[in-house]
């Protein structure tokens, strides 16, 4: 597995290039600003080819470059479809946009449990609602890897006072990642990795995080 995290933009969001080592396919999870010129240069010199962009959810600051990587790559984009509007039209979910970002028609839409391939990696999508309608994550279990978005953080969880944001949601959401394997290696949206078991507080999240 080839797997490069670029923090980006204002909120440095961890945009993710992932690739398979054998087939050379590859995709971008959650293209932040500035994406588009890093990644494909990484893209470049490693002989990759992206054919998806995938999103663990449509907070403005994780989909600033999807429509110019699109229009350089031809990848397609993924969404869960409850995040889909704000890809399409960046700002309806009611969060401030600080400049104009160009929306994207997304041609698949997540469902929870999904399985797809990137290459020989085999993902599955974990649906965790909570920071947003449709936030998902991307677990590799072959990879012991967990792309968490803006679920899971290192020691902390995503945004639970943002308009798109229900905590009665967030703790369920949480449960399902405390279910992993405790040395699931886990990539977040913004800040340094983790693992699923020095996360030892999941599963009593809402006791700790308040509304």
């Amino acid at each position: 597995m080839i797997l490069q995290v670029f923090p980006l933009g204002p909120l440095e969001t961890n945009a993710i290039l992932i690739g398979c080592s054998q087939t050379k396919q590859a995709a971008v999870i959650d293209p932040a600003q500035g994406a588009s010129k890093y990644i494909l240069k990484e893209s470049d010199r490693q002989g990759l080819l992206i054919d998806k962009i995938l999103l663990t959810h449509s907070h403005w600051d994780h989909i600033v470059d999807v429509q110019e990587l699109k229009a350089k790559t031809g990848a397609k984009v993924y969404v869960h479809p409850l995040d889909a509007g704000n890809v399409e039209i960046p700002g309806s979910d009611k969060l401030p946009l600080f400049f104009p970002i160009q929306g994207v028609k997304p041609d698949h839409f997540f469902h929870d449990g999904e399985l797809f391939q990137v290459g020989n990696l085999e993902i599955q999508v974990i649906h965790t609602p909570g920071h947003s309608p449709g936030c998902v994550c991307f677990y590799l279990p072959k990879e012991k890897t967990l792309i968490s978005g803006d679920t899971l953080f290192r020691g902390s969880i995503g945004n639970l006072t943002l308009p798109t944001a229900c905590a009665a949601q967030m703790w369920p959401s949480l449960r399902k990642l405390a279910a992993l394997p405790a040395d699931t290696r886990v990539i977040p949206g913004h800040g340094g990795e983790t693992t699923i078991g020095q996360e030892k507080w999941l599963s009593k999240a809402s006791d700790i995080f308040k509304e």
